[in-house]
């Protein structure tokens, strides 16, 4: 009975532990260790998928660059450990610079001005993207501002956009200040709600400032997931090679020894299980905020194709551009809470399956 119950434990692990690593059809990159005593380097699909993300979104050039030189590289594997162990952080340093943090700025303002509405800011920020590092500092210290006071001094005068104006509007822009899912949407609408603002005021946040913030919201949502992903696959890596050295003493003791390194091993992959938590947490919430953003542009763009006015035209193209961002924002959300979840529920089988054996 004993033997059975020690050859059925062994199973388990086995199984348990095939599903975490090198299974046909499971993204890992980590080996069955109870298989295979000698690690065995895998490309690991969830962590291309996160690079990939990277390299395509990340608002900072350095972070894109160099997610796309671990992507393209022959080493493998290990250069995505050593972008999860120093060069993310190496690279978002450098987008700490000054004459980093200018290109990055001046690149999103082209990204979202529309000629139409703000031909001032597109022009100054096209100069200062052709222009040098000097002029980048100019146009990030004043010539950004000043560009939004020109564009704002011919809207005034035009008077065509104060003029459509009616309270709907007033009364969706403050729908955006109280509900809105974007903080920074709902920053630029209380502005331009504020006490002693104007009507010039609400036609910019149409005009401009509407798709300025929700361009940092897709921003701020990006970089806090990114940095948060780095700390915690750095860490649950760590903890798994920690929980393979385990189980390979495990498999070695003999005798009462066996049942100690058993639990140990148990007591590694229950840690694992456990650091998955504020990933898998986070994650979740993501998608949630992912799919409350798709469906507010997804209602945005429909108010503003059936409005007639100037102010509610520009905003159509905003909304399809943002509620296109966020549903791939989504479907990446989506892939790296599955492998999260994944994890957890593979690392506790396997804790389970030990402990089974040190029972046995």
């Amino acid at each position: 009975m004993r033997k059975r119950a020690l050859a059925a434990a062994l199973a388990a692990v086995t199984l348990s532990l095939g599903g975490v690593f090198g299974t046909a059809g499971t993204a890992s990159a980590y080996p069955s260790v109870v298989v295979v005593v000698a690690p065995v380097v895998v490309d690991d699909a969830a962590e291309r998928e996160f690079l990939l993300w990277l390299a395509q979104s990340d608002e900072r050039a350095m972070v894109r660059s160099t997610a796309w030189s671990v992507l393209l590289s022959d080493e493998g594997y290990p250069a995505i450990q050593r972008f999860f162990d120093s060069e993310y952080d190496y690279a978002e340093q450098l987008s700490a610079s000054s004459r980093a943090r200018n290109k990055d700025f001046v690149a999103y303002v082209l990204a979202t001005c529309v000629p139409t509405y703000a031909r001032e800011v597109c022009a100054a920020a096209q100069r200062a993207s052709r222009g040098s590092d000097a002029d980048r500092e100019v146009f990030v210290r004043t010539g950004y501002a000043g560009a939004k006071e020109r564009d704002r001094r011919v809207r005034d005068a035009a008077g065509k956009q104060a003029a459509a104006l009616v309270e709907a509007d007033r009364a969706f822009v403050a729908v955006l200040r109280d509900s809105d899912p974007g903080a920074q949407v709902r920053a630029a609408a209380a502005w331009a709600l504020r006490p002693g603002s104007v009507d010039g005021d609400v036609v910019e946040f149409f005009a401009y400032g509407w798709a300025h913030a929700a361009g940092l919201d897709v921003r701020a949502h990006r970089t806090q997931l990114a940095d948060d992903e780095v700390v915690w696959r750095r860490t649950v890596n760590r903890l798994i090679t920690e929980a393979q050295t385990a189980e390979q003493a495990a498999r070695a003791a003999a005798g009462e020894a066996a049942a100690q390194e058993r639990r140990a091993a148990a007591r590694a992959w229950a840690t694992v299980a456990d650091n998955t938590g504020p990933a898998r947490v986070a994650w979740q919430r993501a998608e949630q905020v992912a799919l409350a953003q798709a469906e507010t542009w997804r209602q945005v763009a429909t108010a503003a194709a059936a409005n007639q006015s100037p102010n509610w035209t520009p905003v159509l193209g905003t909304a399809d551009t943002m509620g296109r961002q966020w549903t791939v924002e989504r479907d990446q959300v989506s892939v790296q809470a599955a492998y999260w979840t994944g994890l957890y529920q593979r690392a506790l089988a396997a804790e389970h399956a030990w402990t089974a054996m040190s029972a046995a």
